[in-house]
């Protein structure tokens, strides 16, 4: 019988395990800079990906430019890593949300943006085991540039599939300020950092106890 990449949920509980700042000196790239949690980076051996359908019956004009910009930044992440595209939510790990983020209010005022990931860590049972895994809620605005559109996919993804820090280096995708044209395509370091950051130890994915 051929296993379910991606087994829907049957149970789940939130799990209080903060991320810090790893602050790991020997890290390549910008490693260092990542935040961790207690039971290490929130990464998965495979990543289920779900992206909010269209409206209608059939997607409008901005509907399918929002969609090609998701489209491309999945492909440039699945160069690098596995995903799994899934018609369910509950199936999903990651979940892309066609709407502009909520405004937060920070020390000096109100700050808008076009793009934001949201991380909740869960305690979820699939096919009777329980794991720990990263549940992302990714933002990506549908009133941008096509362009805009596809460096802010390809940068909150990149959070999403565990990358929860920013690079100082215009060229990054993980940076926050990119040069005078988006960054559409991950860099070496991008994909340095992300090669280190997966070979750590983590207990995210582990099949576990059953939690109390």
């Amino acid at each position: 019988m051929q296993v379910d990449p991606c087994p829907p949920v049957q149970a789940q509980q939130i799990r209080t395990d903060p991320l810090r700042r790893s602050d790991l000196t020997n890290a390549p790239g910008y490693g260092s800079r990542l935040a961790i949690s207690d039971s290490g980076f929130p990464v998965l051996p495979r990543w289920c990906v779900w992206v909010q359908p269209a409206k209608g019956a059939e997607p409008n004009r901005w509907e399918r430019r929002w969609f090609g910009s998701i489209d491309r930044a999945l492909d440039e992440w699945s160069a690098v890593l596995p995903i799994i595209r899934v018609e369910d939510s509950e199936r999903a790990h990651i979940r892309i949300e066609r709407r502009r983020p909520p405004r937060r209010r920070l020390a000096d005022g109100w700050r808008a943006s076009n793009g934001r990931s949201v991380l909740q860590v869960l305690e979820v049972q699939r096919q009777g085991v329980w794991r720990l895994e990263p549940n992302v809620t990714v933002m990506v605005s549908p009133e941008l540039r096509a362009e805009s559109q596809q460096a802010t996919a390809l940068h909150e993804l990149g959070h999403a599939f565990g990358l929860w820090a920013h690079s100082q280096v215009p060229s990054d995708a993980m940076a926050p300020v990119q040069g005078a044209s988006p960054v559409l395509k991950l860099s070496p370091r991008d994909q340095l950092t992300l090669e280190w950051m997966r070979q750590q130890p983590s207990d995210f994915g582990v099949p576990m106890p059953a939690p109390p």
